[in-house]
């Protein structure tokens, strides 16, 4: 059966393209006069969008993108993006121009609307070259510009032999987008430096199928921390988003998933937990299927939590943060710290001067870092690989290191 795309928002995408290169064309005009302006501008902008169409054709049926459509793709979408921000600075301009032929007394010409000054156009021509710029470097280095985060949290009712103890978390390693193993390589080799006393990963190992981690299983294998390595499924690791020849086949692909877990020497949490034991001490580490809200709601947290107490210190891993904020928080018996991850920050916005800004706040109030409610933590680690939009910006990969404090 032959997956079926729906062309309607790619139309309406197109319209709206072509729209905004109007607005880009009357910017361009009032600095460049040559007659080529017409025919190259406008040249360009049916290429970028008959190949991005006719690469969609071409992978119809065939369960994923190719090299040529995240080619159209990835081009496209830099050059949307970089347009919507020449648009913007335009429109701020003619705002201004407005504001001062309304306020002004001489008024001899009156408001043109097109008739821009060529500095603001240079200056907005400046910002779309920037952010071209910006796009190149995600696509090429961003999405492997790994960086460490540290957080240091403190709990009242820590057991104070892991006062101290450290782990390292990383998410949604999506490793069938990968093209550069000695970049992947990097990263492990910056987990390993944390030396951490525990490691969890939380889901998304792939993006669909199992062989996608092959290549990547010498790389992941060398990921070693005292107290052991654990990891949960994400939503994309159930094989949900591509259509298999059989409901075998899917299973098969699981099960197959789940066994490189174990070659990887990650333990696979699945509704289940273990204890952690120091100096006669203990704390919990329960792990559950995908629950997310839209994205399947397969975990069972009481099942994880069987034969454990309430007072007993417990962290959880569940890769959509969705849970959190539908069950975890208010679950009866406490959990202290949860982890999770799924949402990328995706991979494009702002964490820089005091601002902290991407498109998925509008889908995910809580998208990235700590979030503390009802005296329990969560924290979203941004992920280690990439998806759909193959870079980074501003949202770089991320390797969590959270150390645990008594409270005095």
């Amino acid at each position: 059966m032959k997956r079926r795309f729906n062309l309607i928002p790619i139309i309406a995408i197109a319209a709206l393209f072509i729209l905004l290169n109007a607005c880009i064309f009357s910017g361009l005009s009032t600095i460049i006069s040559s007659k080529l302006l017409t025919p190259i501008f406008w040249g360009f902008i049916a290429f970028l969008i008959t190949s991005l169409l006719l690469t969609i054709q071409r992978i119809k049926g065939s369960g994923g993108m190719d090299k040529y459509f995240q080619i159209a793709s990835h081009l496209f979408l830099t050059v949307f993006v970089a347009e919507l921000i020449f648009a913007a600075f335009l429109l701020l301009g003619d705002i201004y121009r407005l504001f001062l032929s309304l306020t002004s007394n001489f008024q001899p010409e009156g408001f043109h609307w097109f008739a821009r000054s060529t500095y603001w156009v240079d200056f907005a021509l400046v910002m779309f070259c920037l952010t071209v710029v910006l796009f190149i470097y995600g696509i090429t280095r961003g999405k492997y510009a790994y960086r460490v985060i540290k957080h240091t949290l403190y709990f009242d009712d820590l057991p104070e032999s892991f006062n101290g103890f450290t782990l390292t978390q990383i998410s949604d390693v999506h490793a069938g987008s990968f093209t550069n193993p000695k970049a992947v390589q990097k990263g492990i080799d910056l987990i390993n430096a944390q030396k951490s006393d525990l490691f969890v990963f939380t889901g998304d190992l792939v993006n669909n199928a199992a062989s996608e981690i092959v290549p990547y299983l010498k790389h992941f294998s060398q990921i070693q921390a005292p107290f052991g390595q654990f990891s949960v499924l994400g939503n994309h690791d159930y094989g949900d988003y591509v259509k298999w020849p059989t409901e075998a086949d899917k299973i098969k692909n699981l099960q197959q998933l789940k066994a490189y877990h174990a070659e990887l020497g990650f333990k696979l949490l699945l509704d289940e937990h273990v204890e952690l034991q120091k100096n006669g001490e203990k704390i919990i580490l329960a792990g559950v299927e995908n629950w997310g809200i839209g994205f399947g709601e397969r975990g069972d947290l009481n099942k994880a939590l069987q034969h454990t107490q309430k007072n007993d210190f417990k962290i959880l891993l569940s890769h959509d943060p969705s849970h959190w904020d539908a069950k975890v928080k208010q679950f009866p018996s406490k959990i202290q710290l949860t982890l999770a991850g799924h949402t990328h920050g995706m991979q494009f916005g702002i964490e820089a001067f005091g601002i902290k800004w991407s498109p998925v706040k509008y889908r995910y109030k809580h998208w990235a870092g700590l979030k503390s409610e009802n005296n329990r933590v969560l924290n979203i680690n941004r992920g280690f690989g990439f998806l759909g939009f193959s870079g980074r910006i501003g949202i770089w990969p991320e390797i969590t290191v959270i150390e645990l404090k008594r409270k005095a």
